[in-house]
């Protein structure tokens, strides 16, 4: 009589992220692994290091195209065949965590990212549900709208186009998606903000600035723009270097401008940096020039 296999024999272990993948799935919530870094795992060779656009800023043809889901929050299923599918089977294994995709199942979050926001919340919009993270709180509301990063100091929206990780169900009752939330984003969307840069650099002492020539100047910032567009992986890292190149050149002169820096901070937050973030980048090179 032939024995059977050890994989007959031994029943095979779900990963504990699929086992909650499936179960937000059954509830018609849309799902996806997350890898290490809150990051979404690429599922084919292509997607290393994010190198395909796994990210949801890359996606404005849409939903994912590749032979395997492996594009954020466009990969976010409920289907649980494609869920427990070879194609994600390593995804799952190697999962750090479940995200969610907020506008597929009906729901904006707001991502309260410190407690300086939280306060903010409490004081400015309805009560709802919450979900606490590492940081601050998840606010989730019934009702969908375009995502929005870095819409004031330390807070951020995700719904449509846009993934959140999964944190647990939360406490409290739904409450409707409320105007006060919507305007955020027309907002940000209507007059952008730098997140109080300011004082960018100090005026040059006597004479002509040397760097003060379209040329020379528009090459530096169009060379940052161009390193920070083509980055593919490690962005943060990436974006406080181009802002340190900038700042050791021309920093000290007064060539820069505040739309000098918009261009910069555009550039970094189409990669996926919050305009918070960018403020804190652009800091941080000041600081370690001492400009």
């Amino acid at each position: 009589m032939t024995q059977p296999t050890l994989s007959a024999r031994v029943p095979r272990r779900v990963p504990p992220a699929l086992t909650v993948a499936l179960d937000l799935a059954a509830a018609g919530v849309p799902v996806l692994p997350l890898r290490a870094g809150k990051l979404p795992v690429g599922n084919c060779s292509s997607c290393a290091g994010s190198a395909c656009g796994d990210r949801p800023h890359m996606l404005a043809a849409g939903p994912c195209r590749c032979p395997r889901p492996c594009h954020g929050w466009a990969a976010a299923t409920t289907d649980p065949h494609t869920l427990t599918s070879s194609a994600w089977a390593g995804a799952w294994r190697a999962a750090a965590a479940v995200a969610y995709h907020p506008g597929g199942a009906g729901l904006t979050v707001v991502d309260l990212d410190n407690d300086a926001a939280i306060t903010w919340a409490r004081a400015e919009l309805p009560p709802t549900r919450t979900v606490a993270t590492t940081r601050g709180e998840h606010w989730l509301y019934r009702g969908t709208m375009p995502s929005s990063n870095g819409v004031r100091p330390g807070v951020d929206i995700k719904s449509h186009r846009a993934y959140a990780r999964w944190l647990g169900p939360g406490a409290g009752p739904l409450a409707d998606l409320p105007d006060a939330v919507r305007a955020l984003a027309v907002k940000k969307r209507a007059a952008p903000q730098l997140g109080g840069v300011g004082a960018i650099a100090p005026a040059p002492v006597g004479g002509q600035c040397p760097h003060r020539t379209p040329v020379y100047l528009e090459r530096g910032i169009a060379m940052a723009e161009q390193r920070i567009t083509d980055a593919r992986s490690a962005i943060h890292h990436t974006v406080y270097r181009a802002f340190l190149a900038v700042l050791s050149t021309h920093g000290r002169c007064g060539c820069l401008t505040e739309a000098h820096v918009e261009r910069l901070f555009t550039a970094a937050h189409a990669r996926g940096e919050s305009l918070r973030h960018c403020s804190v980048a652009w800091a941080n090179a000041r600081t370690a020039l001492g400009v």
